[in-house]
């Protein structure tokens, strides 16, 4: 078993497992209740982990989880003109003051 992902909360733990899975690799979630244990833990050891259970599709498995972190990575921002609040690429409207963005 090789470990090929630590998520920042259970949805994207699942989220690579399911991506993975489609692309032929078997995965699976660790930890995914350790969440409760925080306090305990560290919190580093506490987030749910994706690991392959073939080490030979980990090159595999790699660029499937990069393709997620590209698709997942924030889009630019706009500048709001009314109230110069930066705001996501995708928002058509300012989220502080509802001006329509360029």
């Amino acid at each position: 078993m090789k470990r090929i992902y630590t998520a920042a909360n259970l949805p994207d733990a699942h989220l690579v497992r399911n991506m993975l899975e489609q692309a032929g690799i078997p995965a699976h979630i660790f930890n995914a209740n350790a969440i409760g244990a925080l306090g305990d833990l560290p919190m580093s050891a506490a987030y749910p982990q994706v690991w392959i259970a073939q080490v030979h599709q980990e090159q595999h498995a790699r660029s499937v989880v990069a393709e997620y972190s590209r698709a997942a990575a924030p889009l630019d921002t706009k500048a709001c003109s009314r109230c110069g609040e930066s705001n996501p690429g995708e928002f058509e409207l300012c989220w502080s003051c509802g001006a329509e963005l360029p």
